[in-house]
């Protein structure tokens, strides 16, 4: 039985030494190793393609993920330039503001002899028959009632009521000597010193008229409005607003002109308080 084995394991090796000779003795393949090769590579195809979009699904999701961080951290950095381009634009524009709010009051100093507070607006009324707004200046700044108050553009009103830290200023579009509200502006044109005129609000056309204007001062479309210092309470040659037309006033003797405001009332930021040299300084 033993040797029965051995001649079958002899024969066997026999038999696989001449295939193999066979084999690398040759170039071309037989239809079964053919067919058995084929049959392999098939095989291996159809498992490698799905193996494969599985490695490259995994491949990708690392990938999208490593854009995605990128993605968030370049939202990061537009963010960040977007809110630091708000906060340049806002420091250029206050400084800006405030650039000329100083070349408005050394040119005023050089005009003038008035000194000028700058004042924050805190508050506002929305009562349209008596337009006031509030400041953050008050008697311990030198604040008095009766101060007349301007941005860089112009006049805008005069102070009404004082507090210790704050004061509330009625705006020229309020004054009205016929009440309680104030009193009129008395002004003049810029080419012509010796003019004079009334600056009262016109409620019915939303405008400041300038009455009382003598012929020979006939205004024209453009000229210069400022305050002529003929009261007490406006100083001399602050701007108040430009001509827009004007016509003959009552029994043709004068003239009445409608002006256009040189200062902006909607959105007030910061204020002069103008203190001439006959005030008593803080």
């Amino acid at each position: 039985m033993r040797n029965k084995r051995l001649f079958i394991l002899m024969i066997g090796l026999i038999v696989f030494i001449a295939l193999m000779g066979f084999t690398l003795g040759r170039t071309r393949l037989t239809w079964p190793e053919k067919f058995i090769n084929d049959a392999f590579g098939t095989v291996q195809g159809v498992l490698y393609r799905p193996v494969g979009a599985v490695a490259d699904f995994f491949r990708d999701l690392g990938r999208l993920s490593d854009v995605y961080k990128e993605n968030e951290q370049l939202r990061m950095t537009v963010a960040q330039y977007t809110q630091d381009q708000i906060r340049f634009n806002e420091l250029e524009t206050n400084n800006k503001r405030l650039q000329e709010a100083l070349d408005f009051t050394e040119h005023q100093k050089n005009m003038d002899n008035y000194r000028y507070l700058i004042a924050q607006v805190i508050g506002s009324t929305s009562n349209p028959y008596e337009k006031t707004i509030t400041i953050n200046r008050g008697s311990k700044n030198g604040v008095k009632p009766g101060m007349a108050i301007s941005t860089v553009d112009g006049l805008i009103g005069l102070v009404s009521k004082v507090k210790n830290f704050t004061s509330t200023v009625t705006l020229v579009t309020s004054l009205d000597a016929n009440t309680s509200k104030g009193t009129p502006v008395s002004a003049s044109f810029l080419s012509k010193p010796d003019s004079f005129g009334i600056i009262e609000y016109d409620a019915e056309t939303r405008t400041l008229q300038m009455s009382k204007i003598d012929e020979k001062d006939k205004p024209a479309e453009g000229d210069k409005v400022v305050t002529s210092g003929l009261s007490s309470l406006f100083p001399k040659g602050v701007i108040i607003g430009t001509v827009k037309n004007s016509q003959v006033g009552d029994f043709g003797l004068t003239y009445t002109a409608t002006i256009e405001p040189a200062a902006k009332f909607d959105h007030l930021r910061e204020v002069f308080v103008i203190v001439v040299p006959e005030v008593d300084e803080p």
